[in-house]
């Protein structure tokens, strides 16, 4: 069976701690590999690799440190389906999906292709007499990240590419669930020309992120998982003085207007609410049709395409989606559809008992639809991460805006509507970070931020874009007076400029 260890100081290097996870195939149901998972001492020795190749990378020019970034995405770009076949193996999503997720964080490399320009200060010329007052951005140091499972390319590109691009080393710590894009992705970056020790992979559990978490030596942390993951992390990371981006959980919304193109509405729904198995933070997981009557017309859309959906092994291209990514998770999101009918929802389509033929041991689940959920339920109430969806009716518009302006998470919601002034009136009010109009996943493009609100967010800088420049660097300001031989006796007041 493969064993697959860590990646530091350029090299792999074998699990010494004794622990280790199982990796399996979710199409298959079979575990096929075997990932390390790190001690402290493992950890500290990541650590002192990263700040020790810190100096020299954080002294390369920009332009050079953007040379290699451009390299990286020449070599992703060349590898793509590599990548893609092998993040589908241990994840279970499609091919063509695990391709598309590879594109968004390749996406990001690009744009820290653009560092130099990113990197750029304010200059004031002349603000006093032989006086110029200028600011810079300087990297921070040793970072780390520890991401999901659901994303194992494209969420650490988001976080590694611009911060080692912004002059920072990088230690990532990745889902022991799908290690081996991440580890693939490390020797890339070493073959575009980074030296060694400026991207570590420690694979690891709660003992990795303790040690990151605590090591004084990390200057900043970026997390994306579940919401109460990301206190932890949020809390413990203000604890030790450490920068931290933490993203939870979230429970997106549609709200579908009367006057939405239904046909388009309802094709939106089955692609954001099903696609990668519901296995995405963006994922919609609740519809709200405004009114019985557009509910009605929306539903009478929706269930054929849902009972039509095309469930298969991750190798199908034509599948919409494959199986959940362990036992463990199918199990759980079972439990949430037998929740369901207990509160009182109508289970309109159940997807529990499906079975792939000729994969009867894989982690399958078919497409569940839920009528008539309310507010005070559990599936309504809680992130479930799996292909289920729930219709909440809305009696009017205030209503529609009020559902997830007031639920606990606020990453994403969208409407879906042909009237401008209640799209306008609607993305201004929902108190929630990210907004789709008559688009169903609102995920900025890489030269703008990602980021909820609420419990789906803790920290004040997002993911990747400017905010990601100004989370991995700091500013400094610079006061600079050549007098030109004047000579200026002592102030013993605080400066000013005199007009």
């Amino acid at each position: 069976m493969q064993q697959i260890g860590h990646f530091i100081g350029g090299e792999h290097v074998a699990g010494s701690s004794g622990r280790t996870h199982p990796v399996y195939n979710p199409t298959l149901g079979e575990q096929t590999k075997e990932v390390a998972l790190a001690s402290v001492e493992e950890m500290d020795r990541a650590v002192a690799n990263a700040q020790e190749a810190f100096p020299a990378w954080a002294a390369t020019s920009p332009m050079h440190r953007a040379r290699v970034m451009f390299r990286y995405k020449d070599l992703i770009e060349k590898h793509m389906d590599e990548l893609a076949e092998l993040l589908s193996s241990e994840h279970g999503k499609t091919v063509p999906d695990a391709r598309g997720s590879v594109q968004r964080g390749l996406e990001v490399v690009e744009f820290a292709c653009g560092i130099p320009h990113l990197l750029k200060g304010e200059f004031s010329d002349s603000v006093a007499t032989g006086m110029d007052l200028y600011s810079m951005r300087q990297p921070l140091g040793v970072v780390a990240g520890i991401t999901p499972f659901n994303f194992p390319a494209m969420v650490p590109m988001w976080m590694y590419s611009i911060a080692i691009a912004c002059g920072n080393t990088f230690i990532l710590k990745p889902s022991e669930k799908d290690p081996s894009v991440p580890m693939r992705l490390a020797e890339l970056m070493m073959e575009a020309g980074a030296p060694a020790g400026v991207m570590n992979v420690v694979n690891g559990d709660k003992v990795s992120v303790d040690a990151i978490l605590d090591d004084p030596r990390i200057q900043a942390v970026s997390f994306v998982g579940s919401t109460p993951i990301a206190k932890y992390i949020y809390s413990r990371s203000a604890e030790q003085g450490k920068r931290c981006q933490a993203m939870g959980g979230a429970k997106n919304h549609m709200i579908v207007m009367p006057d939405a193109d239904m046909e388009m509405a309802s094709d939106a729904l089955i692609g954001s609410a099903y696609g990668s198995a519901g296995e995405r933070c963006m994922a919609i997981s609740v519809a709200v049709p405004v009114g019985d009557e557009a509910a009605d017309k929306l539903l009478e859309k929706l269930i054929p395409k849902v009972e039509n959906l095309k469930v298969g092994p991750s190798t199908d291209p034509d599948a919409h989606f494959g199986p959940l990514v362990t036992a463990e998770h199918l199990a759980k999101v079972k439990s949430y559809v037998d929740l369901g009918i207990e509160e009182g929802a109508d289970l309109l389509i159940d997807g529990r008992e499906f079975r792939m033929q000729g994969y009867e041991n894989g982690y399958f689940m078919g497409g569940c639809l839920f009528d008539n959920v309310t507010e005070d339920m559990r599936i309504y109430k809680e992130e479930i991460f799996g292909p289920v969806l729930s219709v909440v009716r809305a009696k009017d518009f205030d209503e529609a805006t009020r559902l997830p302006s007031d639920h606990e998470f606020g990453n994403g919601v969208s409407i879906f509507t042909h009237n401008g002034d209640a799209a306008r009136d609607f993305a201004r009010k929902v108190q929630v970070g990210m907004v789709g109009v008559n688009v169903p996943i609102p995920v900025p493009l890489s030269f703008h931020t990602f980021g909820g609100w609420k419990n789906s967010a803790f920290g004040d800088t997002n993911q990747h874009g400017p905010e990601g420049v100004k989370f991995y660097t700091k500013i400094k300001t610079v006061t600079s007076r050549w007098p030109g031989g004047v000579q200026i006796g002592p102030d013993f007041t605080i400066p000013t400029i005199k007009s």
